[in-house]
Parts: structure tokens; sequence; C-alpha cells
């Protein structure tokens, strides 16, 4: 009997293993990221008890803290939380016509300002414009760290929806006023309208609060205490914004909001502080103390970077 001839073996083409190898490799880095994804979701904080209750600290006052010691220094920090009412409308107004125009419309992650970051970021051939809202911030402000990563990112965004899922725009507002960072361990709007103007939060006029959101490009570079004049720039920058645009804050509000004369000469502009009878107002030892460590350092923005207009925002009461 005569044997069966041999299959001769064909030689795998080059190309179809190349594909294959590139598909297990897609293959296994999509695995991954999937596992890394379960990973966040599994250790995403919990920021239920944000609720009701202000945080003892955050993420960045406990890396300030490090920074001083491993310096060689003690850490300083003067942190007050406030409520809502008690912090001037004029702050809200210029912090959010500074950091976060569509603050009351979107979900806490804004798609065209990330947009027009990029575009200024590829204009200036460096990062010059952050795409972060104000949710953004507050999240890496709690948890995270001023690096800049993926990974990071990913932990931020997922933080992002959840605060928004569980707390109200006007609570995530009053908790990044009172965490985020002004400079030399000083710790939100009380601490930094005591230090800076001798006054409490409910106080301050429109130039103060222009100057202040200014610094939160670089609040440790960049000191209400001795302004440079970039920050002048900014400050009068957020001046006319805040007099030409839209309502940032529910308009119920205004009704106990502080009136301020805004002027464009930052160095003379005259406020008038004078609250109506329904507002509240703080007094000296009234607020109460929490403990502290380090907030963020929302990303720089030009000088006279182009924003859009201000929706009208709903009432939040």
């Amino acid at each position: 009997m005569c044997a069966a001839p041999r299959r001769r073996r064909t030689a795998a083409r080059p190309g179809r293993s190349g594909v294959r190898r590139a598909g297990q490799v897609l293959s296994g880095i999509a695995a991954a990221g999937v596992l890394y994804l379960g990973y966040l979701a599994l250790t995403v904080p919990d920021v239920r008890p944000l609720v009701d209750a202000p945080p003892a600290d955050t993420a960045f006052m406990r890396l300030r803290d490090r920074q001083a010691h491993a310096e060689g220094h003690p850490a300083v920090r003067e942190y007050r939380f406030v409520p809502y009412t008690r912090i001037a409308q004029t702050l809200k107004r210029a912090v959010l016509v500074t950091e976060d125009s569509g603050f009351w419309d979107h979900d806490g992650i804004e798609i065209e300002a990330i947009k027009d970051s990029l575009e200024a970021n590829l204009t200036q051939g460096t990062i010059v414009r952050g795409g972060s809202t104000i949710t953004q911030q507050l999240a890496k402000n709690l948890y995270l760290s001023p690096t800049q990563n993926p990974l990071r990112k990913l932990s931020e965004l997922m933080i992002t929806r959840r605060l928004e899922r569980l707390l109200s725009k006007r609570r995530i507002l009053e908790l990044y006023l009172n965490v985020v960072e002004w400079g030399g361990g000083t710790w939100g709007a009380e601490a930094a309208s005591r230090r800076y103007f001798r006054k409490p939060a409910s106080g301050l006029g429109a130039s103060e609060a222009a100057l202040l959101a200014g610094a939160l490009i670089n609040p440790n570079r960049y000191s209400p205490a001795d302004p440079p004049p970039r920050l002048r720039r900014r400050q009068q920058m957020i001046l006319r914004r805040m007099g030409t645009r839209g309502a940032p804050v529910p308009p119920s509000e205004y009704d106990a909001a502080p009136k301020a004369v805004i002027s464009l000469d930052a160095d003379t502009a005259v406020e008038s502080t004078e609250p109506s009878p329904s507002s509240d107002s703080s007094e000296e030892g009234s607020t109460p103390r929490a403990p502290v460590d380090a907030p963020s350092q929302p990303a720089p923005t030009p000088d006279e970077a182009p924003a859009r207009p201000l929706p009208t925002p709903p009432s939040d009461t």
C-alpha cells in the first residue's frame, strides 16, 4: 500500500501573524482598561458625608503639609468653613465668571470648555488654559493630587460624576469656595478674606473678590497681599466680565446679596457692602474652624481668554 503523500506546511504569512499579534496586544490593553475601570469604580471615595458635613481637610492640604515638612519648616494652615450664605455674592460671581461660566447648566463635565482649552493650549504650544469645571477642581482638591496623567484624570471624572449625582450645585460651590487654596497655607474664602482684607467673606467687595478670583490661577505665586502686574490685569479682566455678563448665581439669591459698585479701576474701586435686611452677616469668632491640609491650583488661563456668555442659572434654594 502506498503511503499517503505528506501535506506540505505552508509558512504563515508575515502579514497575518503581525495582525494577529497586534490584535492580541490590543485585546490585552482593552482587558487591562476594563479591569482598571472596575478598580476605580470600587475605590471611588464615599462622598455622602459631604452632603451635610464640612471636610476636616483635603488631599491638597495634606500635600502642602508634607511639602512643608520636607522643606524643614512647619506647615501653616488657616481653614474656616462657613455657610454658603456667608460668602459674598461678589466672590461667587467673580469665581464663576473666571473658572466655570457654565457651572449651573453642566453635569460636572463641560465638553466645550475642554475643546476651548485644547485649542488655546495648541495655539500657545503649552498649557495656558485648563478645561476643568468647578466640580472637577473640587474632586481633585478633596481626593487627588495636582499631577497631570490620564489615570488620575479618570479618577477625577468618576469622582466628579458622583459629586454631581449626590450633591446640589449650591453645595458643590459652597464646598469649593471653602476648600480652595489661596496661598501661604490659606484655605477657603473666609480665611483668605480675613488674611488679605481683614474682613469676613460676607463683606467682600467687587474689586476684592476679583483679586481673589484672579489669584486662583496660581495662588502660591500670585498673592493678593502683594499683587504682581499679571494679577492686577486679571483682576480688571474679571471686573469687566462681572459687569457685562449674565448672572452666574441663582436669581433668588439676589435679594440677599450685598450691593457692589463695580469700577474698572481695580485700585480705586468703590464698593458698598450694605446687605439687605434678609442677608446673613458673619461675626468675628462665630465661624467654626476645621482641620486642614492642602488644596488645588486651577490650570492656568490666559489673561484675556475668550469666554462664552453666561446662561441664566436656575433657582437653587
